[in-house]
C-alpha cells in the first residue's frame, strides 16, 4: 500500500483488496480497469468509477487497465475513444501502454463460445427478440423454454458457424447460454450471448457481422487480462451471478467482481442515452457544452480535475445509492478555485462614469494583488483614467432600504483605487433609462482608503473605458428545474423540465486589460462575480467567458425556497474575495 492510501480512510472495497493481499491471492497482484463503451462522452458519473479503480490499483500498488467495451458497432465512433483518453488523462490517471479492446478479443470470445456449444452450455435460438422477451418471464413467473433449447450440439455448431459467415439476416438468430428459465435472477434465464448485426465496426471493419453481448464478453475480457478485482456500479450486482457462472463453466481464471454505489447528482441526469438526446436533439450547442455534466463540459466550464476528485473522495465509497446534492459540487469547486484563480475585475452590465475633477489625459496604474489567498501570486498593475465603467446595478437613483452602493450625493469605494462620489445623473430622453454617471474623487484617498478616517460601506469594482476589453460572457444555471429531472410524474419526458434559463449571454462586457493574452481554459475570479473559464471558442479579439460557479451559493437558496419548511442541508462558502 502506497504512503498517501495510509492516510484516506478505508472503505468496504480497500478493505477487500488488503485482505485478499494478506491471503497473497493473485500472488500479491492487484489489476483493475476502467471499461467504458465507447459510444459518448464520459460524464461526472464515470469520474467515481475512474477515481476507484485508478486509484485503489494506485493505493495497492497495483495497475489499471483502460479497455474499450466496444461491442455495439452501430453507436461506437473513434471520436469517442479520443475523447475517453483525454478525459481520462485530465483527471489525473494514466494506464500507461495498457489500452485494449473488447475487439482484440473477438476471436478469443468466438472460441469459448464454441467450447460452450461443445458442453451443451450454449444454442442457437431462432426467436425473434421479442418473443425471448415474452418466453423470459417475470420477476413472479418463470420463463419457459425456447423451442430450439434442445437443438444437438452438432447443429448449434454449424448454426453458429454460419452466423458468423453472414448467411443470416440481423435479428434472425441469437445465440444464448442455456442455464435456467426457472432461475428467480431473471438474467441467467438463457442469456442472449451473440447477436446478428451487419454494421461495420470502428476498428475491424466488415470483418465480423456477429457480436458479443457486454454480459458476454465483460466477464471473459476481465479473465484474458488477468483482472484481480472487477469494480463495477450496483447496476451489475444482479449479473455478477452471470458473470461467475460464465468463467466457471469455461474454468479460466476468474476476477473477483466488487459493486459499489454510482454517483448520482441533483439537477443532472447521468444516462448516457438521455445525454445523447440532449445532443441530437439541439438542446444543448454538444457533449461539451458547459451545462453539461460531461467531463469535457465540465472542464469546458472551468471546473478543475481536482475539485472533481474531490468530490469522489468526499463521497466515499459505499453499497448504497444516494443522490448528492449539486450545492456540495459547487462548494468543491469553489474552494479548489479560491485558492488558484487569479482576481481580477470585469463589468458584465456596464454603466458609463465619468470622474469630473480627474484629468482628462491623465492614467494611473493601481496595484493589485492577485490572490489574497497565496501572496505567491504576486500582483499586477491596472490603469485608472477619467472615465470608467461599472456595473449597472451597482448604482440606484432611489435606493432601498441598506443599499449600500452607489446613490446620487453617495460616495464608494473603488476597488484599488480611489472614493468617488455621484454628483449628476444623465438619462435617455425617451425611455428615462440612466445612461451615465457623473462623479467627483478624493485624490487623498488612493488605494481606496482615506487619510482621515472617513469611512463607507460600500466597494465596487470597475474597469477603465479607455483600456478595457470587450467580452461575452456566459451565465450558467443548472440544466433541469428539478432536483430529479427523471421524475416522470404525469408521464412527462425528463426533457420538459428542462431551464429555459439554463444560459445567459451576455455580449457587452468589459474585463480589465491584464486579460489580454489570456489562453482558452485560464480560470478566474471575476470579484462578486463569481468565478469563470476562458471557452475555447475565444480568439484573441473576441474573448468569451464562461461562469463555472457564482460566488455564493445561490441556486441552493432557490432551492431552499422551494422547499420550505422541509430539512434540507446546504453548503455554503466565503464569497472568496
Amino acid at each position: 500500500m502506497t504512503e498517501s492510501s495510509s492516510k484516506r480512510p478505508s472503505d468496504f472495497i480497500r478493505h477487500r483488496v488488503a485482505e485478499d493481499l494478506k491471503q497473497n491471492k493473485n500472488e500479491g497482484r492487484v489489476l483493475t480497469r476502467f471499461p467504458p463503451e465507447p459510444n459518448g462522452y464520459l460524464h461526472i458519473g464515470h469520474a467515481k468509477a475512474i477515481c476507484i479503480n485508478f486509484g485503489i490499483a494506485a493505493d495497492f500498488g497495483g495497475l489499471c487497465n483502460l479497455r474499450f467495451d466496444d461491442t455495439n458497432p452501430t453507436r461506437e465512433e473513434e471520436e469517442y475513444v479520443e475523447a475517453i483518453k483525454e478525459d481520462v488523462r485530465w483527471l489525473g490517471w494514466d494506464w500507461g501502454d495498457r489500452l485494449y479492446y473488447a475487439s482484440d478479443y473477438f476471436e478469443q470470445l468466438y472460441e469459448y463460445a464454441v467450447q460452450l456449444i461443445k458442453k451443451g452450455r450454449a444454442y442457437v435460438c431462432d426467436l425473434s427478440a421479442d418473443q425471448i422477451r415474452e418466453y423470459r418471464g417475470t420477476l413472479t413467473q418463470p420463463g419457459k423454454d425456447s423451442p430450439y433449447r434442445g437443438r444437438s450440439v452438432e447443429e448449434n455448431l454449424d448454426l453458429f458457424k454460419r452466423m458468423r459467415a453472414g448467411e443470416f439476416k440481423d435479428g434472425s438468430r441469437v445465440l444464448r447460454a442455456k442455464i435456467n428459465m426457472a432461475s428467480p435472477n431473471l438474467n441467467m434465464r438463457d442469456p442472449v450471448m451473440y447477436r446478428i448485426l451487419h454494421a461495420r465496426h470502428h476498428r475491424t471493419g466488415n470483418r465480423w457481422c456477429i457480436y458479443p453481448t457486454y454480459d458476454w464478453a465483460h466477464g471473459l475480457e476481465d479473465s484474458i487480462e488477468g483482472i484481480t478485482h472487477s469494480l463495477c456500479d450496483l447496476e451489475f450486482e444482479n449479473h455478477r451471478p452471470l458473470y461467475d457462472w460464465f468463467l466457471d463453466q469455461l474454468g479460466v481464471h476468474h476476477p473477483q467482481q466488487i459493486e459499489f454505489a454510482r454517483l448520482n447528482l441533483t439537477y443532472t441526469v447521468l444516462s448516457k442515452r438521455k445525454l445523447r438526446e440532449l445532443v441530437e436533439g439541439k438542446h444543448v450547442s454538444g457533449w461539451d457544452d458547459p451545462r453539461m455534466p460531461t467531463l469535457s463540459g465540465l472542464r469546458r466550464r472551468g471546473c478543475t480535475p481536482e475539485a472533481i476528485r474531490n468530490l469522489c473522495e468526499r463521497i466515499g465509497v459505499s453499497k448504497t445509492d444516494s443522490v448528492v446534492d449539486m450545492a456540495l459540487f459547487e462548494h468543491i469547486i469553489r474552494e479548489d478555485l479560491n485558492k488558484t484563480a487569479p482576481r481580477v475585475m470585469a463589468v458584465l452590465r456596464p454603466l458609463r462614469v465619468v470622474i469630473d475633477n480627474y484629468p482628462q489625459d491623465k492614467v494611473e496604474e493601481m496595484d493589485a494583488e492577485n490572490n489574497p489567498e497565496d501572496s505567491s501570486m504576486g500582483s499586477r498593475k491596472i490603469p485608472f483614467s477619467r472615465v470608467l465603467y461599472i456595473e449597472r446595478d451597482d448604482f440606484r437613483e432611489d435606493p432601498p432600504k441598506k443599499f449600500f452602493r452607489l446613490t446620487p450625493g453617495g460616495e464608494v469605494r473603488l476597488k484599488h483605487a480611489y472614493y468617488i462620489k455621484c454628483v449628476r445623473v444623465v438619462k435617455d430622453k425617451q425611455t428615462g433609462e440612466v445612461t451615465e454617471l457623473h462623479c467627483t474623487y478624493d485624490p487623498q484617498t488612493r488605494g481606496g482608503w482615506s487619510s482621515d478616517g472617513r469611512k463607507v460601506r460600500g466597494t465596487l469594482h470597475w474597469v477603465s473605458a479607455a483600456h478595457a476589453l470587450e467580452a461575452e460572457v456566459r451565465l450558467y444555471e443548472p440544466l433541469f428545474i428539478k432536483p430529479n429531472p427523471e421524475d416522470e410524474e404525469g408521464g412527462s419526458d425528463f426533457k420538459a423540465n428542462l431551464n429555459p434559463n439554463s444560459l445567459e449571454k451576455l455580449t457587452s462586457c468589459r474585463v480589465e486589460p491584464s486579460l489580454q493574452g489570456a489562453v482558452p481554459g485560464s480560470r478566474y475570479q471575476f470579484l462578486r462575480h463569481g468565478y469563470f473559464c476562458l471557452d475555447t471558442d475565444s480568439s484573441a479579439g473576441a474573448l468569451i467567458f464562461n461562469r463555472t460557479v457564482s460566488l455564493r451559493d445561490t441556486w441552493a437558496k432557490i432551492e431552499k425556497a422551494q422547499k420550505k419548511g422541509q430539512k434540507n442541508q446546504k453548503f455554503l462558502s466565503p464569497d472568496g474575495q
